[in-house]
């Protein structure tokens, strides 16, 4: 029985504390002292009014809500409050405060009202929850003072404070009348209520609070609240009603049952204390929504605004929502119970009833549905229950891993955290005990689990079954439902509006009286008993069963378990190579939880008598499966497999020495298994619960004596919980010394398995070799703290546990002793243990004192195990095989052994097919130049391969630690993830005999290897030079004149910045044909060592200083001379200057790099432009890169400029109308005006200018195309102004317009419209603009069609300028990408083509990561600008590229351009030419881009070459026979431009590789043989021996400008980033290519006639290089003609002669046959794939392979450099038989240069083409030299000089003179003089 109501009070408004905001208080309470066992709960007269105390001018209704407040021993309150308003007038209200002039400022508009009202609260404090009862009876207390009855308020008061009702406890057969005699009470007034007491007390009552709140929130909201409130967030309830939110929070409350929510629980939260919200525990709260703005700001609380009927989650929080298919079938089944019509809503003939129910049903129909849920979710949860203790009370815990294991739900996140959680704690401890009450759940989980689970997939059988349920739950609320005998008075209407005097004042005394008596009457009365009725609780079906049932057991064949049963049996039986063959398949089977199981139970069947003696081989098999096995369980163990494995553990052992013996557990040690708290508590729990189960088995057997045996056999199948229960049944029955010993017994139990337990860890935890503490540090067995929400996690550095009460004080220093952290480990888990199950503090005590020396005993014996197992013989590993270096590479460190990982490439994994190559075992090697890692798959199908993954050191951009699982014997835990931006990445795992300290050193060599301090200190400098000091400091003394030199430069450069002068010595350039022999003389054998002095500077005036004189001469040769030359920009001519009819000069202004460091020496500007004028423009620009020309057209002659932008404050000056009115220039005003000056001298220099302005002196350039303007001309305009429009931005798209481009953007690709100068394109387009508004009239396109400039400028730069309309320039504006997103695009780029791990992910596959990467889109913008450019060049404008600082995009368009546009830059000797003029001489940043010192370190790896190399590669596959060189010539380059092996692309500008004396490397300096500083020289000397570079298809076609394709459909991932070679690594150093095969193929004759041998093997994609494996017909003809050549014993040939001789003939044949000259028979049978896809040419290693490796070449025959293009290729414009181009020919004699003789040579006279070529023979396709006509002055006469041919007539001999020098000839005869001298006369006249 118990009090209906502890307290009843009266609380009104305090008229003293009414300064600020208002304040209740308790005017009367009764009783005046506390209950005893009810404390009076503090802070009621807050929670009377939450909103807060006000008085108001109007009489509110009477209110009534109930309010729940816990006291500080988490127990309720409930405290209904009945509300009414009483009239104050202003005589009370000046009483109550002197002050009346405060009050009136406090609240005016009250004070001034006649009348005012304030609140008074009648408040119930009641342990119970009877909210109905509590609101009729403060009702009656109201009535009876309103209506004025003539019962006193103190009898009312008195009998309510003194009913006593029973707290539980239905309607039992024959005792109705007394039980309703005890459930009605009366309070004296005429009324009568039966209060509805639950039937069963555990069940909570919701009314109909359920239904109420998935009415006002919908199913979805609710369940979020639901799994939200069980995951233990916060949650808060808003409504402007009291009684809802204590409604909302009591439905939440309900539904959670059997889970009781023990947090912060205030269904009515008053305003005063809302700062409670932001307490960090979780909570359920309700707040009126007079308070909603002050919760907006709460970041991590989810908010359901019951009014409005929504729910907010806050981003911060995730909720675990409940695991499927039960998420969906409890939303289906609520949707049943509360719209039944939405399933019948679309039929035909709905049935007629088919209503939802009553609230109050609906309300207990919903809760059944959770009932149910929590049924399914916590099914078979009995059987994970562990129970430690009996006596005296049951000690119980639960085994979460194994529930979550036995039901694979050990991922799911919900049940994860619920079973983390408080409630579940909670429900353990209530639900956990074997006898006691059961209730419906018990019943439910236990008994109707079958029929749940048979229902599950039905849900109308379930809801049948959720009826039933609602009908119980029903029955507990309302066991009397026929009692409708309530008799309330309620006030009247009248009553309650009219005005009645205030509440009175109770008699104290009276009230008193009352409860005294009662008091007193309850204290004679005799104890009210309820039975309680406790029993066995069932535990229901056991996991196993259900989860076998439905197949969630992973699937595992028979055929699998069979290899694992084999497996161990061959071991036993010592057939160790049977045992070897299934080792990898039993591995493979060890990731399925059953062949794991299976495993478990085999190894038991051959422990005898706790000990397994094995020899070492039959060890380490075993030792390798149990490794693998607990690799591959998780640290919770969830399947109890290291559970089952850890007696087996401490069996199976080996025998070392005399006495000496390995246990397995000593090779097992590195799981984070066994460095997990809550695995040790579950292992320890689980086997004293075996014990004392069999404790109490052997005393039944004793009670039971001689019995009949079959009784002890039912026993011995009693569960531990059955046994439990019996004994607790038991317990009061037996005598007090039974009782103790019992107690003892159990806890003796505990004890000794404690000290077991203590031993086992010991086992475990200590490593054998305890010096090393690698296990312990890694785990952090300091750290590890266990609670029931702790697990240990291993992360990359170390796991930490994350536990909430990790001691500070038991926190391991790094150098701690391994001995003390296993003991604080072992104390605290027996602290924690011993505790729990009650272990005496004595036997604690000794367990402390015990530890230590079990540890230290257990040190010692492993001690003498250490040593006996260092004498064993190693574990055959494999041998380390050491990679082949270059010459000059040296190895910074020995190799370590490492096992490569695979990553997220599958090419190697066995996924493709095949075995796996990875993951392999070897070493990992570094070197002055590589990281290198060798060695062979673990895999034992494909063990004897090799496996070889480098890259050079310098590629290296990011480095990472891991941890990585290996399935083999060893536990590898430390590893590195090494990723390189030659596309690859090595995941190494360091092998357990690597120290980590190694490991470490390892990592800062790489470091200091990757960002040297300086530049001289990368590899490309330092190669060959780690010998012996002495011959350094020779080295030193022979470049020493060089050094002088580079210092003498830079001096003189910084000393005349400033302050220029143009040297007007004379001066004449070398003669560039015998240069080029000279080279390839000097070429042919790399030793050798010329002293002879170059023959260029020896054509310099001797007035010069000899260091100036030397300069120029280098600068000449480095700037690229000739190929301005060959475009007619200009020569260095006598003066210095050229003749003034040129438009172009080469200036030396910059010779000394004072005007632009970042620019060559010599630059081409216009003829009429003053250096003096240069000075003042390049201010005007960044980084002073002024406009240079770098091309010109050779048909339409305009020219091709590239400079950086304009500083921003030059822009809107220079282009607005020069004209402008101005008194005095300012310095930017005339800096404009020579900008335009600059500009206008190169507009001047075209011919279409010239034509326009009637002069004449460019008029020998004019051509034909100039002068048509036909339907194919407008055409082109029209084409260009939709092209324009595209890249600029402009107004309107054209799409159809340009056949051949793609959809142009800007090159950032914003989708922005330009503002800026939107008739660019339309004026460029003439008529055939597609411009619709009609805004241009025709006059201005018959003033201009287009303009003679134009330039690509940044659009950001040019905002605010004007164009003026009669400028002959235009500018087009665009967008340009930033080096950050290339940057950027670079790295996603990296981590598509190379991922680190496999990912299943839709939106993480290759072409998702690739498009996401957007390096496609970045190639298409660049394509797109280039395209853009060569139309307009084409189209006869002159452009000027003026991008960012002129080093990155501008040189990335400009380089394209000139490819695209001449056909002379696609051979290989031009595009080295292009590359070392736009990118080198230029000033491209390469070191700072590759990040290639520790200064650049930050800026990071910009492939901004590479980019520009991508793009060739997509135009080499649009147009594969334009090229001479190959795909692979392009990958090539790719590597190396980052490699640092040659000294090529290091430095930023020539004045930086003058300052370190790289530019012009002396000739004569010595240097290894075989140690090449510049990969050109390398290039050249590979080609000479193997076609590798040369393209096949090479045929140029007449069109000599290529238009690719632009859009990003038409453009493929370059194979450079995903293809690899596994068998030899990159294949880009051909010394390291590997010659094995040849040595064997060289004996393969001999070995031939012994026997039949196989040339057939497997050809794996990612291990062999495909096209070398493989090769083309090409090739293999070419070997066959070298083999035929070695028979007949003749001088091998080099391969370009050979194949220049095959292009002879098939020409021959081709013109025989009259087919057009460009197809060649190689081609005849190609069609159009054919010549799309790229065609690299390898020779196959053979016998008979032609010489690859350089080293073999020191018997070369002197031969001339191949690889220069022939004469047919060089203008391949001009593309008609051979014969029209030789006017005349024959055999002259030369004089050479300085010093050299006589030569006879072939020449050609070529009128078409104005040349006179010589070549070394008739036969001879290579042209060895030619004069240009055009520079020929006269032909006259000559005397013979020294070392002329004898017997010639002096007649014969006769001298051309040009501009540049003086040839000799001598011809055949007279005759033959007088023929060549007329023919030369008669082309001069002609031209």
């Amino acid at each position: 029985m118990a009090r209906l109501a502890d307290y009843f009070v009266v609380v009104g408004y305090d008229l003293d504390k009414r300064e600020g905001e208002g304040q209740g208080r308790i005017l009367q309470r009764f009783p005046e002292k506390d209950w005893e066992d009810s404390p009076f709960p503090q802070g009621i007269e807050l929670f009377c009014q939450p909103s807060g105390w006000q008085l108001v001018p109007e009489q509110q209704p009477a209110s009534f809500f109930m309010a729940v407040l816990t006291d500080i021993n988490s127990e309720r309150n409930y405290c209904a409050c009945f509300t009414f308003w009483e009239a104050l007038d202003n005589t009370q209200l000046q009483k109550a405060g002197p002050s009346e002039g405060d009050e009136a400022d406090e609240e005016p508009s009250v004070s001034r009202a006649e009348k005012v009202f304030g609140p008074k609260s009648l408040v119930l404090v009641s342990r119970l929850d009877h909210m109905e009862v509590f609101r009729n009876c403060l009702s009656l207390v109201y009535t009876v003072h309103v209506e004025h009855l003539t019962v006193p308020l103190e009898t009312v008061v008195g009998n309510l404070l003194t009913c006593v009702i029973p707290i539980a406890g239905g309607a039992q057969p024959g005792l109705e009348e007394r039980e309703e005699s005890l459930r009605t009470i009366t309070l004296g007034a005429g009324d009568r209520q039966v209060i509805q007491t639950p039937v069963t007390d555990s069940l909570p009552v919701s009314g109909g609070s359920v239904a109420q709140l998935f009415r006002q929130l919908g199913i979805l909201n609710v369940l979020c609240l639901f799994c939200a409130a069980l995951t233990e967030h916060k949650i808060l309830f808003l409504s402007s009603s009291y009684q809802r939110l204590t409604d909302a929070c009591r439905g939440l409350l309900a539904i959670m049952f059997p889970l009781k929510y023990s947090f912060t629980y205030v269904p009515i939260l008053p305003g005063k204390l809302l700062e409670v919200l932001s307490t960090p525990t979780p909570f359920i709260i309700g707040v009126n929504s007079f308070f909603k703005l002050e919760t907006q700001e709460l970041l991590d609380v989810i908010i359901a605004d019951l009014d409005g009927g929504t729910v907010t989650i806050p981003e911060c929080v995730h909720i675990s929502l409940l695991p499927e298919p039960l998420l969906q079938q409890t939303q289906t089944l609520l949707s049943m119970v509360l719209d039944p019509e939405l399933e019948v809503a679309d039929h035909a003939f709905p049935p007629a009833s088919n209503q939802p129910s009553s609230l109050k049903i609906q309300d207990k129909e919903i809760r059944s549905v959770f009932l149910w849920l929590f049924a399914r979710l916590f099914q078979g949860y009995r059987w994970c229950l562990h129970i430690i203790r009996i006596h005296p009370e049951p000690v119980i815990r639960f085994h979460k891993a194994a529930f979550l294991g036995k039901r694979s739900l050990s991922e799911d996140d919900f049940l994860m955290k619920v079973l983390d959680g408080m409630a579940f704690a909670g429900f353990v401890s209530e639900r956990g005990p074997p006898y006691r009450t059961t209730d419906l759940f018990d019943d439910l989980v236990a008994n109707q689990a079958r029929r749940i689970r048979q229902a599950e997939c039905d849900s109308h059988r379930t809801m049948s079954h959720v009826k039933e349920l609602a009908e119980h739950l029903f029955k507990n609320e309302n066991p009397y439902p026929a009692v409708s005998m309530h008799k309330i008075q309620r006030p009247s209407e009248t009553a309650q509006t009219a005005q009645t005097a205030p509440f009175p004042s109770l008699d104290d005394v009276s009230v008193e009286l009352f409860v005294d008596h009662a008091a007193a009457k309850l204290k004679t009365a005799p104890p009210v008993v309820k039975a309680e009725v406790k029993a066995l609780v069932p535990s229901g079906p056991s996991l196993g069963d259900t989860v076998d049932r439905n197949g969630h057991v992973m699937a595992n064949s028979a055929r699998r378990l069979e290899v694992v049963r084999n497996c161990i049996t061959y071991i036993f039986e010592n057939k160790m190579l049977e045992a070897k063959k299934l080792m990898p398949a039993v591995l493979r089977a060890l990731k399925g939880r059953a062949a794991r199981v299976c495993l478990t139970q085999e190894l038991n069947q051959h422990v005898l008598q706790n000990r397994a003696v094995l020899d070492d081989q039959q060890f380490d098999y075993i030792v390798r499966m149990m490794n693998c096995t607990l690799q591959d369980c998780s640290h919770m163990d969830e399947h109890g497999i290291a559970a089952a494995l850890l007696p087996l553990v401490t069996a199976f052992c080996r025998k070392l020495g005399s006495g000496i013996t390995q246990f397995a557990y000593s090779c097992v040690q590195e799981h984070t298994v066994w460095t997990n708290m809550q695995f040790w508590e579950a292992m320890f729990y689980s086997d004293v619960q075996n014990h004392i189960r069999a404790l109490y088995l052997e005393t039944e057997e004793e009670e039971q004596g001689n019995h009949e045996q079959q009784g002890v056999d039912s026993r011995q199948e009693l569960s531990a919980l059955e046994l439990a229960s019996e004994q607790s049944r038991l317990w009061p029955t037996l005598s007090k010394e039974l009782q103790t010993e019992r107690v003892q017994k159990e806890e003796s139990t505990v004890f000794s398995q404690a000290i077991h337990y203590a031993n086992r860890m010991s086992y475990l935890l200590l490593p054998l070799d305890t010096s090393k503490n690698r296990l312990l540090r890694s785990a952090g067995l300091g750290d590890v703290e266990s609670v029931s929400n702790s697990y240990v996690t291993n992360s990359i550095a170390g796991s930490m546990a994350e536990s909430y009460d990790t001691e500070s004080g038991f926190e391991d220093a790094e150098s701690s002793d391994v001995a003390n952290s296993v003991v604080r480990f072992i104390n605290r888990f027996v602290d924690k243990v011993c505790n729990e199950s009650g272990v005496t503090n004595e036997h604690l005590k000794a367990l402390h004192t015990m530890i230590p020396d079990i540890v230290q005993m257990h040190i010692e014996t492993l001690d003498a195990v250490h040593r006996e197992s260092k004498r064993l013989p190693p574990i055959q590993k494999p041998k380390l095989l050491r990679p082949a270096l270059l010459p000059g590479e040296e190895l910074v460190m020995e190799g370590m052994r490492v096992h490569l990982v695979p990553d997220g490439r599958e090419e190697a994994t066995g996924l493709m097919g095949g075995p796996p190559l990875l993951p392999a075992e070897g070493a990992i090697f570094l070197t002055t130049y590589r990281l290198i890692f060798r060695g062979t798959p673990t895999d034992p199908l494909v063990g004897e391969q090799v496996v070889t993954r480098s890259f050079p050191i310098a590629s290296l951009t990011k480095e990472k630690r891991i941890s990585v699982s290996l399935p083999m014997d060893q536990f590898v835990q430390e590893g590195l993830q090494l990723r390189s931006c030659t596309f690859q990445l090595m995941k190494i795992a360091f092998d357990e005999e690597v120290a980590s300290d190694l490991a470490e050193v390892f990592r800062k060599h790489m470091h200091k290897l990757r960002y040297p301090p300086h530049i001289q200190n990368t590899f490309a400098f330092t190669v060959g030079q780690s010998g012996k000091l002495v011959s350094e400091h020779k080295a030193k003394d022979k470049n020493q004149s060089l050094k002088t030199l580079s210092k003498n430069l830079v001096k003189s450069a910084k000393r005349t910045i400033g302050r220029q002068y143009v040297t007007k010595k004379k001066y004449t350039p070398p003669a560039w044909e015998n240069r080029g022999s000279f080279q390839s003389e000097l070429d042919e054998d790399e030793i050798s060592v010329s002293e002879e002095v170059e023959p260029s500077s020896l054509t310099l005036s001797s007035t010069i200083r000899s260091s100036d004189r030397q300069t120029m001469s280098n600068v000449v040769e480095r700037a690229c001379c000739k190929d301005y030359q060959r475009l007619g920009l200009g020569t260095l001519s006598n003066s210095l200057t050229r003749a003034k009819n040129e438009p172009f000069r080469i200036s030396t202004v910059n010779r000394m790099y004072a005007y632009c460091r970042s620019y060559p020496g010599l630059l081409i500007v216009p003829q009429s432009i003053p250096d003096e004028l240069l000075q003042r423009i390049c201010r005007c620009y960044r980084q002073s890169r002024f406009p240079v020309v770098c091309w010109r057209s050779t048909r339409t002659k305009a020219v091709l400029l590239r400079s950086a932008g304009l500083h921003a404050k030059g822009v809107v000056g220079f282009f607005k109308s020069p004209n402008s009115p101005a008194t005095v220039p300012s310095q930017a005003d005339s800096t404009s005006l020579e900008q335009e000056k600059y500009l206008q001298a190169i507009i001047s220099s075209m011919p279409s200018y010239s034509e326009s302005s009637g002069r004449n002196t460019l008029s020998g350039f004019t051509s034909a195309h100039m002068n048509t303007s036909d339907l194919s001309d407008r055409l082109r305009t029209g084409k260009l102004g939709a092209l324009i429009k595209q890249v600029a931005g402009g107004k309107e798209d054209a799409p159809g317009t340009f056949s051949r481009g793609g959809k142009w953007g800007s090159i950032r690709g914003s989708g922005r419209l330009s503002a800026y100068n939107p008739d660019v394109g339309t004026r460029l387009g003439a008529k055939e603009s597609p411009q619709a508004n009609g805004a241009l009239t025709e006059a201005l396109f018959l003033r201009q069609q287009r303009a003679l400039l134009y330039i690509i400028g940044d659009k950001a730069q040019l905002k605010g300028g004007k164009q003026d309309s009669f400028q002959q320039w235009e500018v087009v504006p665009i967008e340009v990408c930033d080096v950050r997103q290339v940057k950027n695009s670079f790295k996603k780029l990296m981590k598509a083509c190379v991922p680190s791990s496999a990912s299943s992910e839709p939106n993480m596959s290759f072409l998702r990561c690739l498009e996401d990467s957007e390096w496609m889109s970045l190639l298409h913008r660049v394509l797109q600008v280039s395209v853009l450019v060569v139309e307009l060049l084409d189209a006869g404008s002159s452009v000027m590229v003026s991008l960012e600082d002129g080093w990155d995009v501008t040189t990335q368009v400009v380089s394209l351009v000139q490819l695209l546009s001449d056909p002379y830059y696609r051979t290989l000797e031009g595009f080295r030419l292009l590359l070392e003029k736009e990118w080198m001489s230029f000033g491209h940043r390469f070191s700072h881009r590759g990040a290639q010192t520790v200064a650049s370190q930050s800026s990071g790896f910009t492939p901004v070459f590479l980019q520009f190399l991508d793009c060739v590669h997509q135009i080499h596959l649009q147009f594969p026979m334009e090229f001479e060189f190959s795909q692979y010539y392009l990958k090539f380059l790719a590597y190396h431009c980052v490699s640092n092996r040659f000294r090529t692309f290091l430095l930023d500008s020539d004045y930086e590789r003058i300052e370190l004396g790289v530019l012009y490397e002396g000739k004569g300096e010595r240097r290894p043989p075989q140690i090449f500083k510049s990969v050109w020289d390398y290039i050249e000397r590979l080609n000479k021996k193997t076609p590798v570079f040369y393209n096949y298809m090479f045929a140029p076609e007449d069109d000599e400008v290529l238009r690719p394709y632009t859009f990003i459909s038409n453009l493929k991932v370059w194979d450079f980033y995903t293809e690899e070679a596994l068998s030899e690594g990159p294949l880009y150093d051909w010394e390291l290519r590997p010659s094995r095969p040849e040595k064997v193929q060289d004996e393969g004759p001999d070995k031939a006639e012994s026997g039949p041998k196989s040339q057939r093997h497997v050809v794996w994609p990612c291990y062999d290089d495909l096209s070398k494996t493989l090769p083309d017909s090409i090739s293999k003809l070419l070997q066959e003609l070298q083999n035929l050549e070695a028979e007949l014993g003749l001088s091998p040939e080099k391969w370009k002669d050979t194949w220049d001789k095959l292009k002879a003939t098939q020409r021959q044949e081709g013109r025989q046959e009259s087919k057009p000259s460009f197809s060649s028979s190689l081609l005849m049978s190609s069609n159009l794939s054919h010549q799309r896809r790229s065609q690299t040419s390898y020779l196959q290693d053979s016998p008979s392979s032609l010489t690859l490796g350089l080293d073999r070449d020191a018997s070369a025959t002197s031969t001339p450099a191949p690889g220069r293009q022939s004469t047919s290729t060089l203008y391949s414009q001009f593309q008609s038989s051979e014969s029209e181009n030789r006017s005349f020919e024959g055999i002259l004699y030369k004089r050479g240069a300085l010093l050299k003789p006589w030569k006879p040579r072939w020449f050609v006279l070529d009128k078409t083409k104005h040349q006179l070529r010589y070549y070394d023979t008739r036969q001879d396709k290579e042209c060895k030299g030619m004069i240009e006509l055009a520079e020929v002055e006269t032909v006259v006469p000559a005397t013979p000089t020294m070392g002329a041919p004898k017997n010639v007539d002096e007649k014969a001999f006769f001298d051309l003179k040009t501009t540049r020098r003086v040839y000799n000839f001598c011809a055949q005869d007279i005759c033959h003089a007088a023929q060549w001298t007329e023919n030369i006369q008669n082309c001069l006249s002609d031209a």
